[in-house]
């Protein structure tokens, strides 16, 4: 019987105190599961640091999008893929990679799209800070008005997926509201959408985390309107009627 190919990817931006780690527990997890046959694909964003050359040394792909932005770096990973089921998680140690096998087993199951729920599992001291938390809770129930979705945590950066699904959902957002996009689109596109609980942990960078809160809030409000609109009826009328005329 073939084996499920599964590519899990990891998007970086100079983090070279974490990768080599992150890579690491990530084998030890994935050769312990004989059903898959797994890649770790390190999607960098053109880091500035030793990131890339740490990823080699790990037996880890690297791949390289100039292009700045979060969603920019993983949308070259799923594009780049042949594998049957991506994963992504962030290079910084903060989500548990033991998860991962719980993942998969929800696509073996039927589901084309399983989120993380931080909310539900484990959050430790300090790992996520007031702003982000209730940020997040507010662009979550947002969109869960808007579009009915099944997510309980929009943010969270533990996800697994069947890429053939996911590449029917036409992503195009390069900065971090890309987390929102994938949800929404899914949504729309029907696939079947599984949520389970995860860990968050403090990561392990000695510097701020790139995500901004208000310029990344706004990003991720301003994407759920705009595909609200798009795909509203008023929309479509009118995008139907512009089409008769032309």
């Amino acid at each position: 019987m073939k084996k499920i190919s599964v590519d899990i990817l990891l998007p970086c931006f100079n983090e070279e105190k974490t990768i080599g780690e992150s890579i690491k527990r990530i084998h030890q997890v994935m050769k312990k599961n004989k059903e898959y046959h797994y890649s770790i694909v390190v999607c960098d964003n053109n880091s500035t640091d030793h990131s890339r050359d740490i990823a080699s040394k790990k037996d880890a792909i690297v791949i390289i999008e100039k292009e700045k932005g979060y969603g920019a770096t993983l949308l070259n990973g799923i594009h780049s893929s042949k594998a049957d089921y991506l994963v992504m998680l962030d290079a910084d140690l903060s989500y548990n990679e033991k998860d991962i096998p719980r993942f998969l087993k929800e696509l073996d199951d039927g589901n084309d799209l399983v989120m993380g729920n931080r909310f539900k599992g484990t959050i430790e001291k300090n790992a996520m800070p007031f702003s982000h938390r209730y940020g997040s809770r507010f662009l979550t129930d947002f969109a869960n008005l808007l579009f009915h979705t099944p997510s309980h945590d929009y943010h969270c950066g533990l996800r697994a997926f069947k890429r053939e699904e996911i590449l029917k959902c036409d992503l195009s957002s390069h900065g971090f509201e890309f987390a929102s996009e994938m949800i929404i689109k899914a949504k729309i596109n029907h696939l079947k959408i599984k949520e389970i609980s995860t860990d968050l942990f403090c990561d392990g960078r000695d510097k701020p985390p790139h995500l901004k809160t208000i310029k990344d809030g706004f990003r991720h409000l301003f994407l759920i309107i705009k595909v609200k609109y798009q795909t509203s009826f008023l929309a479509h009328y009118f995008n139907s009627s512009l089409s008769k005329k032309q």
